[in-house]
C-alpha cells in the first residue's frame, strides 16, 4: 500500500511541470517555417497570421522562409524540429497531398499533425479571348470533340494544379496535353505568349491579365463560384462538385507535439485567422477566408491525399 501511495505521488509530482508548461506556453519566440519564397500568396498569408497570433501569444513569431522542392524541403524541416510547439509550419496543400505522389519526400503523413487551416482559393482554367468556348461546360464539350488537341499549362509535374485538372478531365472522360512550368507566373507568361492553349493555375497570377482583356476564365476547380472571377463556371455548374481540389493553406506541427500545446496553438491561430485584417488580406488575393480546426483539417488532408493518389496512378505518374 505504501508503495502504491508513493507511486501515485511520484506520478502527480512528475505531471505538475508538464501541466504548468502547457499552461505557460509560450515562454519564448515561436518560429513559423514557410516552405516558399518571400512575396507569394503563401508567404503573405503566413506573415499575416503570424502577425495576428503574436498579439495573443505575447511572444515574437519569427518567420523563416525555406523554399525549394515544391515545399517539401521546408516541411521536412518542420517535422524534424523538436516537438514542443515552438516550431510550426505554414504550408499550402501541395507538399501535403499532391507532391508526395510524384517525388520522394523527406516525411510521411504520420510525421506531422495539422493545427488548423485558414481558407482556400480556387485554381482556374483560362483561355484567350477568342477561344471557342465561354463556359466550363462548353470547354469540356470542345475538348471531348478534339481529344488531346489542346494544351494546358500547370505549375509543375505532380503539382496540385495538374492533379486537380486531371481529376476533372478524367471524370468527364476527356483528354488534354499537360505542359509543366516553374510556377503560376511562368505558366501565365507562356499562355500570354501563345505557347499553350489554356492557363491552369492560381487566380492571383492571371487576374491582372483578365482585367486587361487578355484572358477569359472558364472553369474553377472549386465546387463554389469565386467572386474574383464571376464569369468562370464552378464544378457545381458542370455537375461535378465532388471533384473539388483547391489551393488551401494551414498550419502543421511535428506529430509528437503534446496535445495541450497543440490545443493552445489551434485556439490562438483560429482566432488570428478570423481577424478582420486576415480576412482583408485574403480577399485582396481572391481567397476565401474559412478557418477550420484541427479535426476537420486533418480529415481534409487524408481525403485529398487519397483522391489525388488515385489521380496520380491513373495518369501514370511515377516518383522521381
Amino acid at each position: 500500500m505504501k508503495l502504491s501511495k508513493l507511486s501515485a505521488a511520484s506520478i502527480i509530482a512528475l505531471s505538475i511541470p508538464l501541466i504548468a508548461s502547457a499552461q505557460q506556453f509560450p515562454v519564448k519566440p515561436i518560429t513559423v517555417i514557410i516552405p516558399a519564397a518571400p512575396g507569394g500568396g503563401t508567404d503573405t498569408f503566413g506573415r499575416k497570421i503570424a502577425e495576428e497570433a503574436q498579439k495573443e501569444f505575447k511572444q515574437p513569431l519569427i518567420v523563416d522562409n525555406r523554399g525549394g522542392g515544391s515545399g517539401t524541403i521546408g516541411l521536412g524541416q518542420v517535422v524534424r524540429a523538436k516537438p514542443d510547439g515552438y516550431t510550426v509550419g505554414f504550408v499550402w496543400n501541395s507538399p501535403l497531398t499532391s507532391v508526395p505522389h510524384s517525388l520522394n519526400v523527406p516525411y510521411k503523413n504520420t510525421d506531422y499533425s495539422a493545427l488548423m487551416s485558414i481558407g482556400f482559393s480556387s485554381y482556374v482554367i483560362c483561355a484567350a479571348p477568342n477561344f471557342p468556348a465561354n463556359t466550363g461546360q462548353e470547354l469540356i464539350e470542345l475538348i471531348r470533340a478534339n481529344p488531346e488537341k489542346y494544351t494546358i499549362g500547370n505549375d509543375g509535374v505532380g503539382g496540385t494544379m495538374q492533379l486537380a485538372s486531371e481529376r476533372i478531365f478524367s471524370k468527364a472522360g476527356v483528354k488534354v496535353r499537360q505542359i509543366p512550368f516553374k510556377g503560376a507566373g511562368d505558366t501565365a507568361k507562356n499562355f500570354l505568349g501563345g505557347h499553350i492553349d489554356l492557363y491552369g493555375g492560381s487566380i492571383t497570377a492571371i487576374q491582372p491579365h483578365v482585367n486587361a482583356g487578355k484572358a477569359k476564365c472558364l472553369l474553377l476547380t472549386s465546387a463554389e463560384k469565386n467572386s474574383a472571377l464571376p464569369q468562370a463556371s464552378s464544378l457545381t455548374d458542370i455537375g461535378m462538385p465532388g471533384e473539388e481540389t483547391v489551393l488551401w493553406w494551414g498550419l502543421v506541427v511535428p506529430a509528437d507535439t503534446p496535445q495541450a500545446v497543440k490545443d493552445q496553438l489551434e485556439m490562438t491561430f483560429m482566432k488570428a485567422a478570423s481577424s478582420a485584417s486576415m480576412k482583408e488580406a485574403m480577399a485582396k488575393q481572391g481567397a476565401v477566408n474559412r478557418p477550420r480546426g484541427a479535426v476537420d483539417t486533418n480529415k481534409l488532408i487524408a481525403s485529398e491525399y487519397a483522391a489525388l493518389e488515385q489521380v496520380a496512378k491513373s495518369i501514370g505518374l511515377e516518383k522521381k
